[in-house]
């Protein structure tokens, strides 16, 4: 089994030493992973390492403020790194809209009981995934991947993110890229040290939130990178997505289902 990074929760208060430091193992094993970027963050969450990013976060010099400019100043440093990492090959992910959890539906992969998207009509859907769309465009950011808040998504979401022209989305269970709802699905893992040991053919992704990783972490990293199993996204994006069964939908959101009541010991 081969193994994909993604990196999830890129926004302008990220905690950019941790990131650094993980970018700086990405780099000595050659990996490109995947980025979920949040086109604007309003989650006080992804906000929380801001305040010691103020040597990073000044304004470049030379640039005209304009009387209608909505961005912020220091978050300028943060979208040049974001343009810098797609242009090193890096895959750039759409990560919601505002990563701010507006219902507690799990939706079509109940990992989580809140979304940013499950349970919100279809209108209302399309102007949030062409909203996000817009802001990362104006940044020079153009993509067709679509990453989740929380793994939470329903079938509006997919009408929606169709309308607004993507067409790939980092989520579901399985061991091939899967074409479901006239998207193709790139799988996570179920369970990453059972996939360590797995030596049948096929790809997954490992997702990693860059802010929450300590010491031990970097190290489990270290040694998964040493493996050999973990290559960069390029590679599976070349093998042709299969059509999904009939029971995909099912299947996984049952695995979900499971997952969540293993992780939080209620239903």
């Amino acid at each position: 089994m081969k193994i994909v990074i993604r990196l999830d929760d890129f926004s302008p208060g990220m905690d950019m030493g941790k990131f650094r430091r993980f970018k700086r193992l990405l780099d000595e094993y050659h990996i490109k992973p995947l980025i979920g970027v949040v086109p604007e963050n309003r989650d006080p969450k992804l906000d929380a390492f801001r305040d010691e990013l103020e040597e990073d976060n000044k304004k470049p010099k030379g640039r005209e403020e304009l009387p209608d400019d909505k961005i912020r100043e220091e978050d300028y440093p943060f979208w040049h790194l974001v343009r810098n990492l797609q242009s090193e090959g890096w895959i750039i992910a759409m990560h919601g809209l505002h990563h701010v959890y507006t219902t507690k539906k799990g939706g079509m992969l109940p990992l989580n009981k809140q979304s940013e998207f499950a349970g919100i009509d279809l209108e209302k859907q399309i102007d949030m995934i062409a909203e996000g769309k817009r802001i990362l465009g104006g940044h020079g950011i153009a993509t067709d991947f679509f990453m989740a808040p929380s793994h939470s998504y329903d079938k509006n979401t997919m009408t929606a993110l169709a309308e607004n022209g993507f067409r790939r989305i980092t989520d579901g269970f399985g061991k091939r890229a899967y074409r479901r709802f006239d998207m193709t699905f790139y799988p996570i893992s179920f369970k990453k040290d059972a996939v360590l040991k797995d030596e049948s053919e096929g790809y997954t992704t490992f997702v990693i939130h860059t802010n929450t990783l300590n010491g031990d972490d970097f190290a489990y990293y270290e040694k998964v990178f040493a493996s050999g199993k973990v290559v960069s996204w390029d590679e599976w994006l070349l093998e042709e997505p299969a059509e999904a069964s009939d029971l995909q939908g099912i299947k996984e959101y049952l695995m979900a289902r499971f997952k969540y009541i293993a992780v939080h010991k209620r239903w």
